[in-house]
């Protein structure tokens, strides 16, 4: 492809990704070194109390909230430098934890805690993803034509479904008296509440997510196996390689490009897990990186946004899913460098 070609042709990408990416980008990072602060002022508030001979008024200094022309509470812009990231990790919890050899304080921690589910279910739903994606793109690939479209389409139900709608379907099936709690209830002859323990919670949703996501990726490996080499396949076969060998040396290498992309999408996508958490409301007992963020936007009782907090949580999310994706994406590099891609 000439120069001229791939410029008309990746320019208006680089141009949206600058547009909608890096320009909000540079603004939370910004926002996240800074605090608005409200401006306070000492005023003089007198108060008088009903006496024998008549009122007696006493004079005393409170501080109070600036109002500007509108009668809204004016605010300034305050650098406070790594505090918002100090608070957000609180280094003193950590070094405790490291001098005590004891991990699992970090816990306590929101945002430590936040970031051992988010990863758990990451690295927990990938596997899964993948193999079964893959065993449905081959089974399917090897049905009758007559058979291939309909079951293609009841695969594909689960991805159709919006992820909070599919979210909350799940969760009322083992939610009170679900039907699937209330045959778990009538099997075991005992009472279970799927939503008062942390590990049954982060279960379910990591098998909604895999629910979810397979048919992606079974339609992508589907895709692929259409273009594998019909000749090669027929040429293995007669030199007497099982099943297995086709798939190892055949399948898998010419499919490992789109594995490879499924598993740059899935991680982007789950490192942000958000849904899960609201539907299944969960915030009590798990929480991810994507919600803590969201929590720190929302009102508190004296009516503040942690909008420095949000900002870091944030910038750490994203420092955290590059390093997710690193070896994925060094992987394509090198593959693009040496002709393989």
């Amino acid at each position: 492809m000439k120069n001229r070609d791939f410029i008309f042709f990746v320019g208006p990408s680089l141009v949206a990704m600058f547009v909608c990416i890096a320009i909000p980008l540079i603004f939370v990072l910004e926002q996240s070194f800074f605090v608005n602060k409200k401006v306070y002022k000492e005023v003089e508030v007198e108060s008088c109390v009903a006496g024998f001979t008549g009122q007696i008024c006493s004079v005393e200094m409170q501080t109070k909230p600036q109002l500007d022309e509108k009668g809204e509470i004016i605010t300034q812009k305050e650098f406070v430098g790594l505090e918002s990231y100090e608070r957000l990790i609180n280094f003193d919890a950590v070094k405790k934890a490291f001098w005590q050899r004891n991990f699992l304080e970090l816990e306590n921690v929101k945002f430590f805690s936040a970031l051992r589910f988010t990863i758990t279910f990451c690295l927990i739903t990938l596997p899964f993803v993948i193999i079964l994606g893959l065993v449905i793109a081959l089974t399917v690939n090897n049905l009758l034509s007559s058979l291939k479209g309909p079951i293609i389409f009841v695969s594909l139900l689960p991805f159709i479904i919006t992820p909070i709608i599919g979210a909350l379907s799940i969760r009322w099936l083992f939610v009170g008296d679900g039907i699937i709690t209330a045959f778990l209830e009538w099997l075991t002859n005992s009472n279970i509440s799927m939503f008062s323990n942390s590990w049954t919670l982060e279960l379910m949703m990591i098998l909604y997510r895999i629910w979810h996501v397979c048919p992606f990726a079974f339609i992508v490996f589907y895709a692929g196996l259409q273009t594998i080499n019909k000749e090669m396949l027929e040429s293995a076969i007669v030199d007497g390689a099982n099943r297995y060998h086709r798939l190892r040396f055949i399948i898998i290498p010419h499919l490992m490009p789109l594995i490879v992309f499924v598993s740059l999408i899935h991680l982007m996508d789950s490192y942000r897990v958000f849904e899960e958490i609201v539907a299944f409301s969960s915030d009590a007992y798990v929480i991810s990186l994507q919600w803590l963020t969201f929590d720190f936007l929302r009102l508190d009782d004296t009516g503040n946004r942690y909008i420095s907090s949000a900002s870091a949580s944030s910038i750490l999310t994203m420092i955290g899913i590059s390093i997710l994706l690193y070896p994925l994406i060094k992987k394509t590099w090198n593959d693009y460098r040496e002709g393989k891609l």
